[in-house]
């Protein structure tokens, strides 16, 4: 299983940015999928999950500004990100989950490269 992100880039607060992930091994309409951040001097941290039946789910802190979903034509996972602040800005990796709680890295068996995204103020 191969992930890649891409997406990312340059935005100012209040900003929309899409995140892409394409996958290769997989097929994502019956996969569950995550995304993670790392932010500079912390440790990465969950963002959001969509079960393999579509079910989503959300860190509190972008809960109601970030949107998952899957575009089972291309075959990928996709991050919307909307109303964006300055501590949004990390590095973003999606991953493939395998087993266990979907908030946490090790349930996850494939990691991409991230796609950094700095949100200036």
């Amino acid at each position: 299983v191969q992930l890649q992100a891409s997406g990312g880039g340059l935005v100012q607060a209040g900003g929309s940015l899409r995140l892409s992930c394409a996958v290769s091994g997989r097929t994502v309409s019956n996969s569950a999928m995550g995304w993670f951040r790392q932010a500079p001097g912390k440790e990465r941290e969950f963002v959001a999950f969509v079960s393999s039946s579509g079910a989503a789910y959300y860190a509190d802190s972008v809960k109601g500004r970030f949107t998952i979903s899957r575009d089972n034509a291309k075959n990928t996972v996709n991050l919307q990100m909307d109303s964006l602040k300055p501590e949004d800005t990390a590095v973003y990796y999606c991953a493939a989950h395998y087993n266990g709680a979907y908030f946490r890295e090790v349930a996850y068996g494939y990691w991409g490269p991230g796609t950094q995204v700095t949100v200036s103020s």
